[in-house]
């Protein structure tokens, strides 16, 4: 291989740009020109396709920083219709143009499905990302779980009970992916979140709900037990409002104030998703979720009712014991945490090496064993898919949280732990210090990489 190019798609992370790091590091010492596409897929949909070298000489652009959040090639949410045959012939067209022998492709499930129509014209790999730790397996074999199901005139995609029998012992190490690139920055977000809400509804004895990203994969709002929140509520665990406001008035009575941290998809005993807008899809085409925080308080307001906040003196309505937070974009965003850089970057270097060793429509992965410790690895995009060709969030295992307590399991806390224990680096802290009161941030403007990247792109003629 001489070229092979790069492309970031889906939502943005805070790893990206040391994946692509690692990516052009590991093809600088393969004598490989690396190419990034610009705004993921859609690259390939303009007739001039827009790139940047990212390794001219074999050194990459000084603007490639493993510390910086986002992705300086930008991102977006086209993918590939495998039925648009001209597009598909099109898109052939300009990948020889440009000379490209492979692709790394950075991204989650979406884009795992995106890539596929590219793998019969150039051989291609994913790079995992995502903040909500979904691309994944809990072990080999689970995507054979799911069926597909009539439910009131829709095909619907239902979950089977885990195996039995010899394979009923589950262990972290069975784990195919074990963490994404993009988490740990997510949950230090959050948990910070909890940590800083916690002194508020303690001291005006309210009751605070605070949202975090993860529409059918809790483990954002499971990393957040780092915060030492009262009750996590996750999307894979069904929950009864009425059993749930018991709980919450057991703590309140108790400590004169709680902390919820709830998914944003988390569902109800029905099986509904509590901040559901009916009718509204976001660009992905998914359920738009309207606020889950908010409805919860709502729910649980007019269950506890205005006299038992208003009794205790703290209030003139039960309303104004509540309030709520959203995480959001937050979590994506930011200078990435030197678990994410360290992982990322070698993520991305395995993609290059993959496409060296021939391989195709295959995953980089990142494993973990209590001997090893954490290692990269590669596995089949088809190891992922179910038998309808479908893949699936990967959700929190069962085993890692407890529907009656609202919290972590031992082994929930045994998953976390080889993430966070060192997931936070010296320099990580040490720019925190010296950068954000940094004088020159109150006499400079920020300047943007895009500005920088724009004019090393390059186009088809």
């Amino acid at each position: 291989m001489k070229r092979i190019g790069i492309l970031t798609a889906g939502g943005d992370t805070p790893a990206l740009n040391a994946t692509i790091l690692g990516a052009v590091q590991a093809a600088n010492a393969a004598g490989i020109e690396m190419l990034g596409l610009l705004n993921g897929f859609a690259s390939f949909f303009e007739p001039n396709a827009p790139h940047v070298p990212l390794n001219p000489l074999f050194q990459a652009i000084p603007e490639l920083d493993a510390t910086r959040g986002g992705t300086i090639l930008g991102s977006s949410r086209t993918y590939v219709d495998s039925s648009d045959l001209d597009l598909l012939k099109q898109i052939a067209n300009r990948i020889a143009r440009l000379q490209l022998d492979g692709l790394i492709c950075i991204g989650g499930d979406g884009t795992m499905n995106g890539l596929q129509p590219l793998c019969d014209i150039i051989p291609t790999v994913l790079a995992p990302k995502t903040i909500d730790n979904d691309l994944g397996l809990n072990y080999a074999g689970e995507a054979d779980t799911w069926e597909l199901e009539e439910q009131g005139g829709n095909a619907t995609y239902i979950r089977c009970a885990h195996p039995t029998g010899k394979d009923a012992d589950y262990s972290i190490d069975k784990m195919i992916n074990y963490a994404t690139p993009g988490y740990a920055t997510a949950v230090y977000e959050a948990a910070e979140g909890v940590r800083r809400v916690r002194t508020t509804a303690e001291s005006h004895r309210r009751i605070a709900i605070i949202e975090v990203m993860g529409r059918h994969s809790g483990y954002i709002a499971l990393g957040a037990s780092y915060g030492q929140p009262d009750i996590i509520l996750i999307p894979e665990s069904p929950f009864n409002i009425d059993e749930l406001t018991e709980k919450v008035r057991t703590i309140y009575d108790h400590q004169q104030h709680v902390v919820i941290v709830c998914g944003e998809g988390i569902i109800d005993d029905a099986g509904l998703e509590y901040g559901a807008a009916s009718g509204s899809t976001d660009p992905s085409g998914n359920v738009l979720l309207s606020g889950a925080a908010s409805k919860l308080a709502s729910s649980l307001h007019q269950r506890l009712g205005d006299d038992y906040f208003t009794s205790t003196g703290y209030f003139s309505s039960g309303k104004a014991a509540f309030f709520t937070r959203k995480v959001g974009h937050t979590q994506r965003g930011g200078r990435p945490l030197a678990f994410d850089r360290f992982y990322a970057s070698q993520l991305g270097g395995n993609a290059v090496r993959m496409l060296l060793n021939g391989a195709n429509n295959e995953v980089s992965t990142l494993q973990w064993s209590p001997s090893d410790g954490f290692s990269v690895g590669s596995h089949p995009a088809a190891l992922f898919r179910d038998k309808y060709g479908e893949i699936h969030a990967r959700t929190v295992h069962e085993s890692f949280y407890d529907h009656g307590l609202y919290q972590l399991t031992p082994t929930g806390r045994e998953y976390l732990l080889p993430i966070f224990t060192n997931a936070i680096g010296s320099d990580d802290t040490e720019y925190i210090r010296q950068s954000l009161f940094d004088s020159g941030n109150l006499y400079h403007s920020y300047k943007s990489v895009n500005i920088q990247i724009s004019k090393r792109v390059r186009y088809l003629t």
